[in-house]
């Protein structure tokens, strides 16, 4: 059996080669790390993206979080919900719909710009908690990338709302609350999450963190149908 990933992989042998090299390079001059090797593979796809060894440290796992992502993408129909369209746009949707997973986002929606501005919160915060009401949050996937406000919602909303998403995968960006938002998602035991510590993150690394899982998800059903 091929050990090429048929849908969540490169589709050509030329695009395969590449990447493959370039994960080989990451791995050599990464050397020893600390993580397990469900893992690894999401740090390593975050640092193909953006060529940045130091997320290799700077990054954080729940330790229930690649299994409950990887279960929730086999079990079929789990909706991403981002921050930002940025994460919706930059997610494969052929890998996606292998899944039968679909992306949502309201922070552009005219409902939640007007309740933000009308209670002087954030975009980010309103967008979450309409994603509560919509019923979203429960099982998804959660990525945010860009908006401190929205993870420390989503933190507030999993302590006091009891929202249970299968997996946060929490890397906002910036100078301000970035690092604090990321670190309150860490104290969080009742949910499986994936930070990046610090200021460093980005719509990107969610998006190259998600691919990962979509990757894992894939391997794991072929080697479950061999």
């Amino acid at each position: 059996m091929s050990t090429v990933n048929t849908v969540t992989e490169q589709l050509t042998r030329a695009g395969q080669a590449i990447e493959h090299d370039s994960f080989a390079i990451i791995d050599a001059e990464a050397g020893a790390h600390r993580y397990t090797p469900e893992q690894w593979p999401i740090v390593r796809r975050m640092i193909h993206a953006n060529a940045d060894f130091e997320f290799n440290g700077l990054t954080d796992f729940h330790p229930d979080a690649v299994e409950a992502g990887v279960q929730a993408m086999l079990r079929g129909g789990t909706p991403v919900v981002a921050d930002v369209e940025m994460i919706c746009s930059g997610l494969s949707r052929p890998r996606l719909a292998h899944f039968g997973m679909a992306t949502h986002q309201f922070i552009s929606d005219a409902d939640v710009i007007a309740r933000a501005q009308a209670e002087d919160t954030t975009r980010a915060v309103q967008a979450m908690r309409k994603a509560h009401r919509l019923g979203r949050l429960d099982g998804a996937i959660v990525g945010i990338g860009n908006a401190p406000t929205a993870l420390i919602e989503l933190v507030r909303l999993i302590r006091e709302e009891g929202v249970r998403p299968a997996l946060v995968v929490g890397m906002p960006v910036g100078f301000v609350s970035a690092a604090e938002s990321k670190d309150l998602m860490a104290e969080v035991a009742e949910v499986p999450w994936i930070v990046i510590r610090g200021r460093k993150g980005g719509s990107t690394l969610v998006v190259a963190a998600v691919h990962a899982l979509l990757s894992l998800a894939e391997a794991r059903q072929k080697a479950s149908a061999a």
